[in-house]
């Protein structure tokens, strides 16, 4: 999982660093993958391998890759005895007549750096999750890979010949490859490459110019608001958890999940991180976004994930064509969680859309019509929060009244209270507040275990769980109480292993976790300094940016033995907790200007 990634707030691709593009799906993100070979085996690897867009270097002995500063614009680096080729790969993004350019296209330039090298291009898209190989049909400078559902153009300044033939030539000046529609270019293919990535150049730093940074990690926290920027389908305003699908948690797990879709909980963390940096405009979109889902809910169920344009059914399904993340299947498309019950989701919704009310950074504020739907969610909050549910980690055959869930469903009546003072609405505050002491009361008697002197999983329960570090976060109970002290330590001694945590000690459907969660760990850092072990959190987070990819990403879980990132990639929830970890840690820019 050694990858970086490009996209446009429209789709979004992944290139190992070989320069070997191995993961896109189209037109958006939880399309077709027309490069698959990241699940799909040894299949970038193999002569006869499918689902790849390959710069392949005679004699590699080394590679490297690294982007652009402040931009999402991805070089790699490939060196050979005979000579170095660096590849530039981007997806367009700028304003264009005063509207957002963000086409379904693809473009890679490839120069030599030094020497004679010797190159082979292998453009190799499938249509239908690897089932059909499309037909080609040949231009004077372009080819046409042909599908029943979709027909892509590619356009070169390369011997078309070569392309076609996959045959190995001296790289002796810059070529071109632009990857789209079936449509025609207005000019030169150099000429349009060039052009896009000034543009897409100037629109990328003029972006990360606005962040708010803090004074420590910049590059890292760049790194992270971009990636969390390109996981927003800007069309509808969703955010995706993920741009994969079926990477295993773990080797031969199993626990292979697609993660191309929205959750609600995920979102709301992302959109918060976001905000933090001054990104306000991910934050109009979801709003947006999140409105019409409770506009939609008309028997009050709230599902916990839906698809980036609404959809509602995300029938799990596997797909045979492909072998799996090293051959370690199945690859499942859709997503089981959409029948869920997760409570926590109505504090998630409610955390989610609160400062729209309030930020006057939004182009247009909420207003009481919004406020009304919101204060339905809490009334659904209020009616479910001792129920048993599914949980944040979506188990799948067994149901307990959560924690995690319970504490969400405080923070929707807790947040509705302040955000009725803040609207001028006295009697509503006093209501949810109200509301809100019965719920945390009964999160802090029965989530609490006598036994294991910590808070845990389930009320009445004994099992550990990672998700009960967000009680401090959330604001239910301070980080210096004694019961909260006492959780963190006993966390510490059973889910932690030095930088890691683990979700929780219980076998869940798949057995015993084994590997890291990584959002935990951000959790266990954040507390420990709420707590007021900042240099303890402090080398816990410089230890856990050294399990990114060499482009700065981080997949979902890390095996803490060997180090080896694992799930899919890159999480959003991990790329928060790099945000969230620097802006509370970092020394303040007072202490250097």
């Amino acid at each position: 999982l050694d990858l970086g990634m490009i996209g446009n707030c429209s789709f979004a691709a992944l290139v190992d660093t070989r320069a070997r593009m191995v993961w896109c799906c189209l037109p958006r993100f939880d399309g077709d993958p027309i490069f698959n070979a990241l699940i799909n085996g040894d299949a970038a690897d193999r002569e006869d391998g499918s689902g790849v867009l390959a710069v392949d270097l005679k004699g590699l002995t080394d590679s490297r890759q690294w982007y652009v500063p402040r931009t999402a614009i991805l070089k790699t680096r490939l060196v050979s005895p005979d000579g170095v080729v660096e590849v530039t790969d981007f997806a367009p993004r700028f304003y264009d007549r005063g509207r957002p350019f963000r086409p379904r296209t693809l473009v890679r330039h490839i120069e030599v750096v030094s020497g004679s090298p010797r190159i082979r291009l292998r453009v190799r898209p499938t249509y239908n999750y690897g089932n059909i190989v499309p037909k080609r049909t040949r231009g004077s400078n372009h080819i046409r890979f042909v599908g029943d559902d979709m027909t892509l153009r590619l356009t070169t300044d390369a011997a078309v010949d070569y392309v076609l033939d996959e045959t190995w030539f001296n790289l002796t000046e810059s070529v071109n490859l632009i990857l789209g529609p079936d449509e025609p270019l207005s000019a030169a293919v150099a000429v349009m490459a060039r052009e896009f990535e000034e543009n897409t150049s100037d629109y990328w730093n003029s972006w990360t110019r606005r962040l708010a940074l803090p004074m420590e990690w910049q590059d890292e926290v760049i790194r992270a608001a971009i990636t969390l920027k390109l996981c927003a389908y800007e069309e509808t305003g969703a955010i995706i958890a993920a741009v994969t699908t079926s990477i295993p948690e773990h080797a031969d797990s199993g626990r292979n999940w697609d993660y191309r879709f929205c959750w609600i909980r995920d979102a709301f963390f992302v959109v918060r991180a976001l905000n933090n940096l001054a990104a306000v405009r991910t934050m109009e979109n979801y709003f947006g976004w999140i409105m019409n889902v409770v506009s939609d809910v008309e028997s009050g169920h709230l599902q916990p994930v839906l698809g980036i344009g609404l959809e509602t059914a995300l029938t799990e399904r596997f797909e045979p064509g492909l072998a799996g993340y090293r051959g370690m299947g199945p690859v499942r498309v859709g997503n089981q969680a959409h029948e869920h019950h997760q409570y926590a989701v109505y504090g998630n919704v409610v955390l989610g859309a609160a400062q729209a009310f309030i930020d006057k950074r939004m182009t247009r504020l909420a207003g009481p019509h919004e406020f009304e739907r919101l204060e339905a969610i809490g009334a659904e909050a209020l009616r479910l929060y001792n129920q048993p549910d599914a949980g944040m980690w979506e188990l799948r055959s067994r149901a307990r009244v959560h924690t995690s869930s319970s504490l969400m469903c405080w923070a929707a009546c807790d947040r509705l209270a302040k955000l009725s003072a803040a609207l001028g609405r006295s009697d509503r505050s006093a209501t949810w507040k109200a509301h809100a002491k019965t719920i945390g009361d009964e999160i802090l008697a029965r989530s609490w275990s006598e036994k294991r002197q910590a808070f845990v999983e389930s009320f009445e329960g004994e099992a550990l769980d990672a998700s009960v570090l967000l009680m401090s976060e959330v604001g239910l109970i301070a980080a210096d109480d004694p019961r909260f002290v006492a959780t963190v330590e006993r966390i510490e001694q059973v889910l932690a292993d030095g930088a890691h945590v683990r979700r929780y000690e219980a076998a869940d459907d798949f057995g015993l976790p084994e590997t890291s969660f990584n959002i935990c760990a951000f959790w266990r850092l954040d507390a420990l300094a709420r707590m007021g072990r900042t240099d303890e959190a402090r080398e816990i987070f410089e230890t856990l940016l050294t399990y990114r990819s060499q482009a700065g990403l981080m997949s979902e879980d890390t095996d803490p033995r060997s180090g080896e990132m694992w799930g899919n990639l890159p999480q959003t929830y991990s790329m928060v907790g790099i945000i969230n970890s620097a802006m509370r840690l970092s020394k303040p820019w007072e202490s250097v200007i």
